[in-house]
């Protein structure tokens, strides 16, 4: 019987290949659910979006045409050139500033007990539970003229008067921003904490190093993988976003993403709206091949 159990595990039996089917093509069956949803939902989206955008718009609605009046436009007026640039300012900005905030609360996480650290992440996750529409929009009675902070600054004696300053200025932009998406960065960064040999920063400390070369030599490079992950989705999200800069920014929040929400919504220009969205795609494939020529990005990427 023990014979016959590790002539079994050594020499398994060879598996027939199904009647009918010949054996490279049970792999692409296995994907090609997969790969079907990517092509409907995924691909034929934005190869639609170039498509229309080489297509005329008027009031009589959105004709077939190969023309190159949407992007001569684009670049001939230096409004849309100007917003692409302040946009991809904000979402740099955004990103830099949601790493800075996730990387020590991520590592406050993980170095809870076990016990405490579930009832930090529920404490962290509760307010993402709920709509970010909604969340964006309780930052109005907060920082309004008869908000929170006004009402209170009152009360204590420390001004006479409402600030009137609080809302639709490019600092409450970020702030809503980094609100809404830093939840993006800390999760990355806390999974490759959860995975880092804590022995390795003991040993650093008892060889000598300061702390600032634990950080800077073992934490970093050790957890850039999930700081390059965090970066990349609040950096997608941050340069197409659109409600909350309108929301909290006024005039001084409008971006990219708003100005193709209006040719859909409100122009019904959807050939110049489709030639905006192509263009950001354009601007969003260029900056992330930008940083992946930085060899520590680079490494990151190939090591996910």
């Amino acid at each position: 019987m023990a014979k016959l159990w590790m002539l079994l595990m050594v020499e398994p039996f060879p598996l027939k290949p199904y009647p009918g089917v010949r054996p490279f093509g049970r792999p692409v069956l296995l994907f090609a659910p997969g790969l079907l949803f990517m092509l409907v939902f995924g691909l034929a989206p934005v190869l639609m979006t170039i498509v229309l955008s080489f297509w005329k718009s008027s009031i009589f609605g959105t004709k077939p045409a190969f023309v190159f009046d949407n992007y001569i436009r684009i670049f001939q007026e230096p409004i849309y050139v100007q917003l692409l640039s302040h946009t991809l300012i904000v979402a740099v900005t955004t990103t830099l500033l949601c790493l800075l905030i996730s990387y020590p609360l991520a590592w406050f996480l993980s170095s809870r007990q076990h016990k405490r650290r579930k009832v930090w992440l529920i404490l962290v996750f509760v307010p993402f539970w709920i709509s970010y529409v909604v969340r964006t929009f309780a930052w109005l009675p907060i920082l309004g003229v008869d908000g929170l902070v006004n009402k209170s600054l009152i009360a204590a004696g420390i001004i006479n008067q409402p600030l009137d300053w609080l809302l639709y200025t490019p600092g409450t932009t970020y702030l809503g921003l980094v609100y809404v998406y830093i939840l993006f960065t800390t999760l990355p960064i806390y999974l490759s904490f959860e995975r880092l040999d804590r022995t390795l920063l003991a040993a650093a400390a008892d060889l000598g190093a300061r702390p600032m070369q634990i950080l800077f030599r073992i934490l970093l490079p050790l957890t850039l993988p999930g700081v390059v992950s965090g970066a990349l989705m609040v950096f997608l999200l941050a340069i197409s976003a659109y409600v909350t800069p309108r929301l909290l920014g006024g005039t001084s929040g409008v971006m990219f993403g708003s100005i193709i929400a209006d040719q859909f919504l409100t122009s019904n220009n959807w050939a110049f709206g489709a030639a905006l969205s192509t263009t950001l795609m354009v601007a969003i494939l260029i900056v992330l091949g930008l940083a992946a020529t930085v060899r520590p990005i680079r490494r990151a990427l190939l090591s996910r």
